[in-house]
C-alpha cells in the first residue's frame, strides 16, 4: 500500500520574496520578528526611564562604596584626611584675611588720596588769595582817602599798605587794582600808579582781615589816619561784616625761580 507523504509548502518572510520551496525554522522567524526593531513611543519612554534608574543606582552604589571605604578606613587614614581638611580650611581663611586686608588698604589709600586732594585744593585757594589770582571775601574794613589838594603821594599810600599788612590784612584792593607781595607804587600826574596802572582820588581801600585789629592800628597816634590828615586829606574808616576783593592779577611764571623740591 502506498503511503501518502504530506506535502509541505515553503514559507517565506513577509515582505521579502523567498526562494520557492524554502522553509524557515522557528529561530529564523523569531530573528526576523526582532530585527529591524519596531519600537513604539511607549517602549522608548520605558527604555529611557530604565536608563535613568540604572544611572541613579550606579551613583548611589558609588556613594555607598565611598562611605563604606571611609567607615572601613584605619584611624591613621581618617586622622590624615581630617588634617588635610583642616589645612585647606586654614589656607582659605588666610586667603580671606589677606584679601580683606588688601581691600582695607585700598579703601584707606582712596580716603588718603581724597583728603590729600582736598588739602591741595584748599592750599591752592589760599595761595591764590595771596597771589591775587582768585577773588576773596570776608570781614574787614573800608578805608577811603579823599585828596582835594592833591597832596597825597605814592609813599603815603605805601605806608598805609604796610600798616594794613602789619595789622593782619590778608587781602587788599585799591580802587580796581589788587595789591600783592610785589606791588609797587609811583607818583603820576593827578594821581598814583599802582603796578603801572594809574588810579586817582578818592582812594578806596577794601581790606579783608580782623576789623578789631585793623581799625585801631590805623587810628593810633602818629598812624596812617593822622599822617593823612596832616596832608590835608580826608580819611574815613568803616568796619564791614563782608568785604569782597574781586580785582584779579594774572599768574605769571617766574623766568628763573623754581621750586627746590623739583
Amino acid at each position: 500500500m502506498n503511503s501518502e507523504e504530506p506535502v509541505v509548502q515553503g514559507a517565506t518572510d513577509a515582505g521579502e520574496p523567498g526562494e520557492p520551496g524554502e522553509q524557515l525554522t522557528g529561530r529564523q522567524r523569531l530573528l526576523k520578528g526582532l530585527w529591524p526593531p519596531r519600537l513604539s513611543r511607549a517602549q522608548l519612554i520605558v527604555a529611557l526611564l530604565l536608563f535613568v534608574l540604572g544611572l541613579g543606582l550606579a551613583i548611589q552604589v558609588r556613594s555607598t562604596s565611598e562611605s563604606s571605604a571611609l567607615r572601613g578606613a584605619r584611624q591613621e587614614d581618617l586622622v590624615r584626611i581630617l588634617d588635610e581638611l583642616d589645612n585647606r580650611t586654614q589656607r582659605l581663611e588666610d586667603e580671606k584675611q589677606r584679601l580683606e586686608g588688601q581691600r582695607t588698604e585700598l579703601e584707606t589709600s582712596s580716603d588718603q588720596a581724597e583728603e590729600a586732594r582736598k588739602q591741595t585744593a584748599e592750599k591752592e585757594r589760599q595761595l591764590g588769595v595771596l597771589a591775587g589770582t582768585v577773588a576773596a571775601q570776608g570781614p574787614g574794613i573800608t578805608l577811603t582817602i579823599s585828596d582835594p589838594t592833591g597832596s597825597v603821594e605814592a609813599d603815603t599810600l605805601l605806608d598805609a599798605i604796610q600798616e594794613l599788612r602789619a595789622a593782619g590784612a590778608e587781602a587788599i584792593q585799591i580802587n580796581d587794582v589788587r595789591v600783592v607781595a610785589g606791588t609797587y607804587l609811583a607818583d603820576a600826574d593827578d594821581g598814583v600808579r599802582v603796578d603801572g596802572r594809574k588810579i586817582s582820588a578818592p582812594y578806596r581801600f577794601k581790606v579783608i582781615g580782623k576789623p578789631e585789629d585793623i581799625e585801631p592800628a590805623l587810628n593810633i597816634p602818629g598812624g596812617v589816619v593822622q599822617t593823612l590828615q596832616k596832608e590835608q586829606a580826608t580819611v574815613s574808616v568803616a568796619r564791614e561784616e563782608k568785604i569782597v576783593v574781586d580785582a584779579l592779577r594774572r599768574a605769571n611764571r617766574p623766568d628763573y625761580a623754581r621750586s627746590s623740591s623739583q
